[in-house]
């Protein structure tokens, strides 16, 4: 039996305004096993946002509850829960957030540092990352040097260096043109493929079928979750 690595129960998460509470999510029940790859989509204001940002604990659900691996979040400390978040999760964002003035290598190894793994391991995993992600012979140029599809991959790279149970991916393919998009979309699905679990957010019908599952809000509510039945292969 395929092991759970997220899980919600009527997760509700409001804002406080001026106007009063702001309701964004309105009860959702998820769950995530292992060697899934879920697409999750929806209009902007839908939610979909915000719950990525709480499955990545980087924001916390008003109610309900979120187990990560069988855990209540809740019950974590803010030191405990950034050390889960760095263990276990992975992140990718459409804007790669890469440092400039550090060459890929060091890019690529930075959560291993944040995680004080010994410099030798650091430099050996990373290189390992970006060989996977076909960007090796690169790994003294700095992010600039490359084009956006190429700095997409080493923010993946990067997002893979600490083995994470879990890849976390945020419109990854939004700046990229049809070709780099479908470039980034081939990577994921052969992670995938390998065993990497996957959450990916889009606004893209092209880049969500590419997923196996199909998940999609609506006004704060989880309205399809199902199988992708007819993925685009690549």
């Amino acid at each position: 039996m395929a092991r759970k690595l997220v899980e919600t129960v009527e997760l509700k998460k409001a804002y406080i305004t001026g106007a009063g509470p702001l309701e964004i999510l309105h009860g959702v029940d998820f769950c995530l096993e292992e060697g899934e790859f879920a697409a999750v989509m929806g209009p902007s204001g839908s939610g979909k946002s915000t719950f990525m940002n709480i499955l990545g604990c980087l924001d916390t659900a008003s109610s309900g509850i979120y187990r990560l691996l069988g855990e209540p979040v809740s019950a974590l400390s803010p030191d405990e829960l950034a050390a889960r978040r760095n263990r276990f999760l992975g992140f990718v964002f459409q804007g790669y957030n890469l440092l400039p003035k550090s060459n890929l290598l060091e890019n690529v190894s930075m959560p291993l540092l944040y995680a004080r793994v010994p410099s030798a391991e650091r430099r050996k995993r990373a290189l390992e990352e970006l060989d996977r992600v076909g960007l090796g012979e690169y790994a003294h140029r700095l992010p600039g040097q490359l084009s956006g599809g190429q700095q997409q991959r080493v923010a993946v790279a990067r997002a893979l260096v600490g083995r994470p149970e879990l890849l976390l991916a945020d419109e990854p393919t939004g700046n990229l043109d049809t070709q780099t998009s479908d470039d980034i979309m081939s990577l994921f699905v052969a992670l995938n493929d390998r065993g990497s679990s996957i959450i990916l957010v889009t606004h893209e019908p092209d880049v969500a079928a590419c997923a196996k599952r199909l998940v999609r809000f609506r006004d704060g509510l989880l309205v399809e979750d199902g199988p992708v039945l007819d993925r685009r292969p690549l």
